[in-house]
């Protein structure tokens, strides 16, 4: 029996929201690089958006793809690239399984901060700035640390069955999950 093959995804996009009309129009905002993380192959790989269809077939080959708001953003950019309902694959949002836990949002930076004492090492609309620039590789390695912050809050939640997040006061809280390996 193969091991169960967990992909971990993350993009970044060229354009903000304010650049293409607004929220409602998140496919319009393009791909500028995907990050996955595959447990069945053990690593990373970046796609730039002239491999978006190697990263739709890998997406679609995943046993479970986690990562955080992709239900709601991540997916929304790729159906501007394909006919198909990502929303159909095996997911677990995590930002929407906390927001259904605790009634209110939490930003991956708040529980990767939180439980591991890490941060995010920049946010989305530089990766934008990056894009106008040619710095493809910057973008590569942000989206890929969020990758990999993704991973490890998946993993600690499996293994512990919480995670650890500040409110806006500062107070350190836990919220309990039952998360699947």
């Amino acid at each position: 029996m193969r091991p169960r093959n967990i992909v971990y995804f993350d993009l970044e996009t060229q354009k903000s929201a304010d650049e293409v009309g607004g929220w409602d129009r998140i496919r319009d905002m393009r791909m500028s690089v995907g990050v996955t993380y595959s447990t069945a192959r053990g690593g990373y790989l970046i796609y730039p958006e002239s491999a978006v269809s190697d990263l739709l077939r890998e997406l679609q080959r995943a046993d479970l793809i986690v990562g955080f708001n992709h239900l709601r953003f991540d997916y929304e950019v790729l159906h501007g690239y394909t006919p198909y309902d990502l929303t159909q694959l095996p997911t677990l949002d995590m930002m929407v399984d906390l927001r259904e836990r605790l009634g209110h949002r939490l930003g991956l930076d708040s529980i990767a901060e939180a439980t591991f004492g890490l941060n995010k090492t920049s946010e989305g609309l530089q990766a934008i700035d990056w894009f106008r620039e040619g710095k493809m590789l910057e973008i590569a390695e942000y989206c890929c640390f969020d990758v990999k912050l993704t991973k490890l809050v998946h993993e600690f939640g499996v293994q512990h069955r919480q995670l650890f997040y500040k409110n806006r006061f500062g107070a350190l809280l836990s919220v309990g999950v039952d998360w699947k390996s």
